[in-house]
């Protein structure tokens, strides 16, 4: 088979790229594949981040793709469907997160001369706007099949487009971080405490993800606690800083607060005992795939499809509700019960064998061939 794919690709840095590197890979290895990507993502105005391009500090691995497709620029989503369709694809593939993507990857989507099957990250974006759902439904209409991530997607999907062809997939490991590095090296390497247990916030620092209701549930944690805090903040860091600030425990609290080059990952995940995502929504989330890997349990909100896939599958504990006195009570159980940390341990092991990529390919190419 010959299959295009058209997102987020090298030199655009993020998980998304990442996700669709993997992804062209596992495809690659029974299909004919051939990669196309952005020549404009995002205008600078709408990414509130320092860098939508990967940095000879990001150490990334280079992918081959073809940069044509600017979201701003109508003219060019027409030389993207007649690109594709000169290549003679049987099948495109696209990602999809958000509805700034719904014009131009929908034009393509019914101009591309093949059937399309899009991941869904999203359908309903974490921070909505009223036009969210006209422009989804526009894009979800002129595509073929979808692969749902989470139970939450699919009930969106179906919201908007009943009946749309489609398979339930989780997200795959990420695994091309490299393996496990022994805790104390890692706990050396970012100047923590060993005698410490210590709390992982990773990921990308938007609002949406209440870092500012984990900060406040670290307040009252036992000083043999300290939190370190990894990632690019989306806008100001202030608020975070200040809270930082009114903790009594502030100086067990570390801050790295820059995009994490890829082979920086597993330092900060060998350092952790239990990662910890205090969402407000999410639908599924890539860092649960990273603490996967990495053989991290994790504390997550019962918001989006974290529960069915992290509390249902006991690779973590889930919250109540996206609130500091939930987060911190979840926290303290996970370190007073080994039991639960056994059993925690023990499902992520069982999830290791499950969220192959292969899998995932494989599931995706038999759904294409159903259309």
């Amino acid at each position: 088979m010959r299959i295009a794919i058209l997102s987020s690709f090298y030199p655009l840095r993020g998980g998304i790229s990442q996700f669709n590197a993997s992804m062209l890979a596992g495809l690659g290895k029974c299909h004919i594949v051939k990669a196309y990507t952005f020549s404009r993502q995002y205008p600078d105005f709408l990414f509130p981040g320092k860098t939508q391009y990967v940095t000879p500090e990001d150490e990334a691995v280079p992918v081959q793709a073809d940069a044509v497709l600017d979201t701003v620029n109508p003219f060019t989503w027409i030389k993207t469907a007649r690109a594709i369709r000169a290549w003679k694809p049987d099948l495109l593939v696209m990602k999809y997160w958000m509805s700034w993507f719904a014009p131009s990857l929908g034009y393509v989507a019914r101009h591309c001369g093949c059937k399309s099957v899009v991941v869904l990250d999203n359908v309903i974006p974490h921070e909505p706007h009223w036009f969210d759902k006209p422009l989804t439904r526009y894009f979800l209409n002129g595509c073929s099949g979808f692969v749902a991530m989470s139970e939450s997607v699919e009930k969106d999907l179906l919201s908007l487009r009943p009946g749309a062809p489609h398979i339930l997939r989780p997200h795959p490991l990420y695994t091309h971080f490299g393996e496990k590095l022994p805790r104390r090296e890692a706990i050396e390497a970012l100047g923590l405490d060993p005698s410490r247990k210590t709390l992982l916030f990773f990921g990308l620092i938007r609002e949406y993800k209440g870092l500012d209701i984990l900060l406040e549930a670290f307040r009252d944690l036992p000083e043999d606690y300290q939190l370190v805090i990894a990632g690019e903040p989306y806008g100001s860091f202030d608020k975070y800083r200040a809270l930082i600030d009114s903790l009594p425990g502030k100086e067990r609290v570390r801050v790295f607060p820059d995009y994490i080059r890829d082979s920086e990952v597993k330092r900060f995940f060998s350092a952790a005992d239990l990662a910890v995502l205090p969402y407000r929504s999410a639908t599924q989330s890539g860092i649960s795939s990273i603490a996967c890997h990495f053989d991290v349990p994790l504390v997550v909100t019962d918001v989006g499809g974290l529960k069915g896939t992290i509390g249902a599958r006991g690779t973590g504990i889930v919250a109540p509700e996206a609130s500091a006195p939930a987060i911190r009570k979840e926290i303290l159980r996970y370190f007073e019960d080994p039991s639960l940390q056994e059993s925690c341990h023990a499902a992520i092991l069982q999830e290791k064998k499950r969220l192959g990529w292969d899998a995932f390919c494989e599931a995706l190419q038999d759904f294409a061939a159903t259309l």
